[in-house]
C-alpha cells in the first residue's frame, strides 16, 4: 500500500431499483462517497450488485448510471485501482468495465494480499451449504444457451422482464432474510469457517447479505459483510493494519 492511503470496500448498491427516481437519490449519495474517499484511496473493491440489473449485449449496455460510471472512470484515471466482483444481479457483465473503465471483473471469489494481510473477497452469492434454490437458478442464468436466447430478446423487453423478476422473485433479490440469523445459520460465516480449515485468511469480505456484519472467526481471522447502499450505507475501510466497517 501507498503510505497514508487506504483500501475501501462497498457492495449492493442496486442502482435502478426500486424506481429510477428513488435510485438517483442513492446514486448521488454514492457519487459523493466516491468523492469523499478519492483523496486517500489506494484501492477500491466493489463487491457486486452495483446495479439491480445489468446485461451486456454485443453492441449495447443498459442506459443510465452516467454519474456513477463517470465517477468510477475519474477515480480509475486518477490511478486508483478498482476491482469489481459480479453479484447475482450483474451476473452478465462481460468486458465493458475492463475496456471503458480499466476495471477488472471477477466472477469468482479471489485471494488478495494487501499490506501483508490475506483477504478472501467475493460477492457471496451461492457460497456455503445452503442457498440451494439460488444455486440451481444461477446455473440456468449463467448457462451459455440461456444467455444466447436471452440476448435475442429486444432490450426493451428483456430488461423489463429482468427488473420485474428482480423485485418479485426473492431467490434472485436475496430479500428473503435480511436479518441476522445467528452465526450457526449464516451460511457465509459457515463457508468462511470451512475455508479457514484449508488455509488461513486474515479477512473474509463479502456482500450479498445486505447486512453490515463483523464476526471474529478466530483470534486472527475475521468475517466482514459490507452491508448495502439501500438502508445502511456502510463500507469497509482498511488502513493497512486493521479493517473496520463505517457508515456514510
Amino acid at each position: 500500500m501507498t503510505i497514508n492511503k487506504k483500501i475501501y470496500f462497498a457492495s449492493d448498491q442496486h442502482f435502478g431499483a426500486p424506481t429510477v427516481e428513488e435510485s438517483k437519490i442513492r446514486e448521488q449519495k454514492f457519487v459523493n462517497w466516491l468523492d469523499f474517499i478519492k483523496k486517500d484511496a489506494d484501492v477500491l473493491f466493489l463487491l457486486g450488485d452495483l446495479f439491480d440489473f445489468w446485461f451486456e449485449y454485443t453492441e449495447a449496455v443498459p442506459k443510465g448510471f452516467v454519474r456513477v460510471l463517470g465517477k468510477l472512470a475519474e477515480l480509475s484515471d486518477q490511478g486508483i485501482q478498482i476491482h469489481f466482483f459480479v453479484g447475482n444481479h450483474d451476473l452478465w457483465m462481460q468486458d465493458y468495465f475492463e475496456k471503458e473503465l480499466n476495471i477488472p471483473i471477477y466472477h469468482e471469489p479471489k485471494e488478495f494480499i494487501l499490506n501483508g494481510k490475506s483477504f478472501f473477497i467475493g460477492h457471496g452469492d451461492g457460497l456455503g451449504p445452503e442457498d440451494k434454490g439460488y444455486k440451481r437458478m444461477k446455473k440456468v442464468f449463467t448457462n451459455p444457451v440461456s444467455k444466447w436466447f436471452y440476448r435475442w430478446l429486444h432490450p426493451d423487453i428483456g430488461i423489463k422482464i429482468a427488473h420485474y423478476l428482480s423485485v418479485k422473485n426473492k431467490l434472485i433479490s436475496g430479500a428473503e432474510d435480511v436479518k441476522f440469523l445467528g452465526e450457526e445459520n449464516e451460511w457465509l460465516v459457515q463457508y468462511s469457517k470451512m475455508k479457514l480449515t484449508e488455509k488461513h485468511y486474515d479477512y473474509f469480505v463479502f456482500g450479498h447479505r445486505h447486512l453490515p456484519l463483523e464476526i471474529a472467526l478466530s483470534e486472527t481471522s475475521k468475517y466482514i459483510n459490507t452491508g448495502d447502499w439501500i438502508v445502511h450505507f456502510t463500507y469497509g475501510e482498511f488502513d493497512g493494519g486493521d479493517m473496520v466497517l463505517k457508515s456514510y
